[in-house]
């Protein structure tokens, strides 16, 4: 890795929902945060928690030395396509094992929602 540059990836009590446009993409009391050094916190999502009809794989892949190789699908919402705006590290390196299988939205793309959780 280079040398400053790092990742931590932690569970968190959180309610974080996402909205494209009015319509609501995805909702989850088990986000996992990932933070990297000069990048915004990330949210990663349980698909459980996603709504998966709305998405659709995509031909694009990205290496990330830090986490491995990302998948990508687009969001079909409000009548509209949004390309690549989600992201998964099906199989990430080790160091990012926790973020596996989870997805992520551009949250600059999105309207992110993020209080403290909700009580069960």
């Amino acid at each position: 890795m280079a040398t400053g540059h790092k990742i931590t990836t932690s569970p968190a009590a959180l309610h974080v929902e996402i909205t494209l446009n009015g319509e609501k993409l995805a909702v989850s009391d088990r986000p996992v945060l990932l933070d990297e050094t000069g990048l915004p916190t990330r949210y990663y999502l349980p698909r459980e928690d996603v709504r998966m009809e709305l998405l659709s794989p995509t031909d694009l892949h990205t290496t990330c030395p830090f986490k491995g190789q990302a998948s990508y699908w687009s969001v079909k919402a409000d009548g509209q396509v949004h390309d690549n705006l989600v992201w998964s590290y099906e199989t990430p390196i080790p160091e990012a094992a926790e973020i596996a299988g989870l997805l992520c939205f551009y949250d600059e793309r999105v309207e992110l929602t993020v209080d403290a959780a909700r009580p069960s």
